[in-house]
């Protein structure tokens, strides 16, 4: 109980979240919604090649303690002034939650603070709800890993529409690989920066099942096909990531629309790393609402933190014998 007090005393909570799920590593600090540090390291692969989840988590493991240390001077605190330490529980790849907990739980017991863990996917909403202020939207998260269509209902998040395989950014990630495009910055970025040149658009399979899409067919149409098309001249690689993206956003905008109307919803927030393509957002803001409030998460790294001060000053403490990560959770 004596460990909690701080927080009954103070009006502000000071929380240092760490994420670490896929092949960015980072730290950030808020105290009562406030950014005070967002630093960040990501692992880059050569292009044609993808990140495994051992060299990924040995990339985390040399560079996540220089960035607590970088965070706490970025915003000049001193880890006595952190009331919570907060982690990614989940979902990711294994290894690299793996060292974001283990450190999470040092750090928790150095300093004598409560340890809060968070799933990824409300780490994302919460962060982008505080951002933008919206009140009630339709989120679509849409990253390497997840593809979802959220609302929020009867007190809690609920998942209206689902990939049925693989996730759009695993989908955009694959097919850079097969053109070997770089992924310095991020493989969807180059991606997108292609797909402006592209004048030719290919049909591709677009599946939209109810409120669920499906990517694997697509994405392995496009892998037999595209060198032949390149080959004899029909298309570009330019022309492909246009007519890929142009399919993968329009499934995407469809479904999230259709649960808009389920839910008598006039926001659209798009979270996750895919929401930062500007095309995804154009498409997304061609939706007719009273109130159009449509925007891309701020790539943060303290949002991990966020989500579990944003609503309580007290968060739901998890006990250092059972801080694990999990691959499993939704």
């Amino acid at each position: 109980f004596f460990f909690l007090l701080p927080f009954f005393k103070r009006s502000m909570v000071c929380a240092l979240g760490i994420e670490g799920s896929a092949n960015k590593v980072g730290v950030g600090i808020v105290r009562d919604g406030e950014v005070l540090s967002n630093v960040r390291k990501t692992y880059v692969t050569p292009p044609g090649e993808g990140f495994q989840p051992r060299d990924t988590a040995q990339h985390h493991r040399r560079n996540i303690v220089g960035l607590v240390v970088e965070a706490l001077k970025q915003a000049q605190l001193q880890p006595g002034d952190i009331d919570c330490v907060c982690f990614t529980k989940g979902p990711g790849m294994g290894a690299p939650l793996a060292v974001c907990a283990v450190v999470a739980r040092t750090l928790s017991l150095l300093w004598n603070r409560p340890l809060v863990g968070v799933n990824h996917c409300i780490g994302h909403i919460e962060m982008g709800r505080l951002v933008t202020k919206a009140q009630n939207p339709t989120v679509l998260y849409v990253s390497g890993g997840n593809t979802q269509v959220i609302a929020y209902s009867m007190n809690k998040y609920r998942i209206f529409g689902e990939t049925i395989d693989i996730a759009v950014g695993n989908c955009l990630d694959r097919f850079a690989r097969l053109l070997k495009i770089p992924n310095d910055p991020s493989p969807g970025y180059n991606i997108e920066q292609e797909a402006k040149r592209g004048q030719v658009f290919i049909e591709l399979p677009y599946v939209v099942k109810g409120m669920d899409v499906s990517f694997s067919g697509l994405l392995s149409k496009i892998e037999k096909e595209a060198p032949k098309l390149i080959e004899k001249g029909v298309c570009t690689g330019a022309d492909l990531c246009y007519s890929l993206q142009e399919t993968l956003f329009a499934m995407l905008v469809e479904i999230t629309e259709r649960a808009m109307a389920h839910c008598n919803s006039e926001e659209v927030l798009i979270v996750g790393g895919v929401g930062c393509n500007l095309r995804l957002q154009e498409m997304m803001g061609r939706i007719k609402l009273k109130e159009k409030r449509h925007t891309r998460e701020k790539n943060l790294f303290f949002h991990r933190s966020q989500a579990s001060c944003v609503k309580s000053e007290v968060p739901s403490c998890t006990p250092r014998t059972t801080a694990s990560a999990s691959t499993m959770v939704r």
